[in-house]
C-alpha cells in the first residue's frame, strides 16, 4: 500500500512545480541574473592639462662668502647667527687703529709734496720772464720747468697713497654685500684675519628661493616629438609654472617659474640640469630642503580623458566597457598619461562613446546585460543607477 501512495505524490509534487514555473513565465520572471546597474560616462574631447613631477632640492638664489679685504685683529662680531641681515650692514669690525695711522701718513706726506710742488711753481714762475729776458740760461729755466712737473706727479703719488689708506680704513669694517640670512661665524673676536684667504662667515638669500632638479632626456625627446605632432601644447619657450609638493603632501602656496635648463646632459644620470625661482618671503623654505617640483602649463588638446576606475586590465591589454544595445561590451583601449583623476585614452575611444565607470563589479562575462542609471558627473561622486520598478506577482 505505501508505494503506490509515494508514486502518487510525487507525481502530483511535479505537476506542482510545473504549474508555478509557467505561472512565473507567464508573470515575466525572466531566468538568469538581473541587470547589472551601472554609471555611464559620455567621452567628450576637450583639452586636458597635463603635470609633470619630479624630484627637487632647494637653495638660495644668491650665496656669497663673507671674507675682508684687508688682514688685522677681529675686534666685535655685529650680528647674530641665523639672522636676516641687510645688504651694507656691519657684520664684522677689525682693529682699525693701524689703518688709522697709515691714513694720518698719508695726510702728511701729501701735504709735504703739495707744498714742493707749490715751491717748484713759484721757481719757475719767477724764472720764466727772466728767462724771456736772456737772463738766466736755458738749462736752469730747463731744471725749473722739470722740477714743477716731478713736484705734480709726486702730488698725484701721494693722493693715490691716502685714497689707498682711507680705502683700507673703511674695509676694517666688513658689511653685508647682500641681503640674506647670515650662517655660522668661522672666527671669534682676537682671531688675526689673514685678508681675503680667511672666509668669515656665508651670506644666503631665500627670497626668492632656487630649486634644481633634473629633466629626463627622454621626456624632453617626447615633449618635443609629441609637440610637433599636435598631440601636446608646450607653454612658449618652455618655461613652465612652478607648483611645490611639501614632504607632509601639503602644497606650498605660491609658484614659480622655470628660469634655466641646462643644453648638457650628464652623462652619470641621463638628465639635464633644470632651476626655478620661487617666491619665499616668510621663509617657509629652506635650503637643502628636498620637494616635489610639478611642471604647469602643458595641455592635450581635444584629448579623451576617463577615470581611473573605467580602465580595466585584460589578458590582451588594458579595456574599458561601453554601454551598447543594453550590453556592457569592452573596447581594447592604448592609454597614455596617467592623470591624478585618470588616464588619457590615446586610441580606442571616440567622442560619443558612452564608457562604464561604476558598476563593473556586478559584470561578470562580455555582453552582460546591464541597466544604465544617471550619467556621472565630471570629477564629482558617482551618480546611484536608477532604481527599477518590481512588477507585483499575480496571485493564484
Amino acid at each position: 500500500m505505501a508505494w503506490p501512495l509515494l508514486v502518487m505524490a510525487s507525481v502530483a509534487a511535479a505537476v506542482l512545480l510545473v504549474g508555478c514555473s509557467r505561472s512565473g513565465a507567464q508573470d515575466g520572471h525572466a531566468s538568469g541574473p538581473p541587470p547589472a546597474p551601472v554609471t555611464i560616462e559620455t567621452v567628450a574631447l576637450a583639452d586636458v592639462p597635463v603635470t609633470y613631477e619630479y624630484v627637487g632640492q632647494t637653495a638660495g638664489s644668491r650665496e656669497v662668502e663673507v671674507r675682508a679685504r684687508v688682514g688685522g685683529i677681529l675686534q666685535q662680531r655685529n650680528f647674530s647667527e641665523g639672522v636676516a641681515v641687510r645688504k651694507g650692514q656691519s657684520l664684522y669690525s677689525l682693529d682699525a687703529a693701524p689703518f688709522q695711522a697709515a691714513l694720518n701718513r698719508a695726510d702728511a706726506d701729501l701735504a709735504a709734496v703739495d707744498a714742493r710742488a707749490g715751491q717748484a711753481a713759484r721757481t719757475l714762475a719767477r724764472l720764466k720772464p727772466l728767462w724771456e729776458a736772456k737772463a738766466v740760461s736755458q738749462r736752469e729755466y730747463d731744471d725749473a720747468a722739470s722740477a714743477e712737473q716731478i713736484a705734480r706727479a709726486d702730488v698725484k703719488g701721494a693722493q693715490a697713497r691716502r685714497a689707498e689708506a682711507a680705502l683700507n680704513l673703511g674695509y676694517a669694517k666688513v658689511e653685508a654685500p647682500i641681503n640674506g640670512v647670515a650662517g655660522r661665524s668661522q672666527v671669534s673676536e682676537g682671531t688675526l684675519v689673514a685678508g681675503p684667504e680667511t672666509l668669515l662667515t656665508t651670506l644666503v638669500q631665500t627670497n626668492p628661493i632656487k630649486l634644481r632638479f633634473g629633466l629626463a632626456d627622454t621626456d624632453q625627446q617626447h615633449w618635443r616629438s609629441e609637440s610637433a605632432s599636435g598631440a601636446l601644447k608646450l607653454p612658449a619657450g618652455e618655461a613652465f609654472d612652478v607648483e611645490l609638493k611639501l614632504a607632509d603632501g601639503s602644497l606650498y602656496a605660491r609658484k614659480g617659474k622655470v628660469v634655466f635648463s641646462d643644453t648638457r646632459i650628464s652623462g652619470t644620470t641621463g638628465t639635464i640640469e633644470a632651476e626655478a625661482e620661487v617666491p619665499n618671503p616668510d621663509g617657509v623654505l629652506k635650503p637643502g630642503q628636498f620637494v616635489r617640483v610639478r611642471l604647469l602649463g602643458a595641455s592635450r588638446p581635444k584629448a579623451v580623458k576617463v577615470p581611473t576606475r573605467a580602465v580595466l586590465e585584460g589578458p590582451q591589454g588594458k579595456f574599458v566597457y561601453v554601454a551598447a544595445d543594453g550590453k556592457a561590451m569592452p573596447k581594447p583601449v592604448q592609454v597614455g598619461d596617467q592623470l591624478a583623476d585618470g588616464w588619457i585614452i590615446r586610441s580606442g575611444l571616440a567622442a560619443g562613446d558612452p564608457v562604464i565607470v561604476d558598476g563593473m563589479a556586478r559584470i561578470f562575462f562580455p555582453g552582460a546585460p546591464v541597466q544604465v542609471g544617471a550619467p556621472a558627473q565630471s570629477g564629482g561622486a558617482p551618480a546611484a543607477p536608477a532604481a527599477s520598478a518590481a512588477k507585483p506577482a499575480a496571485s493564484k
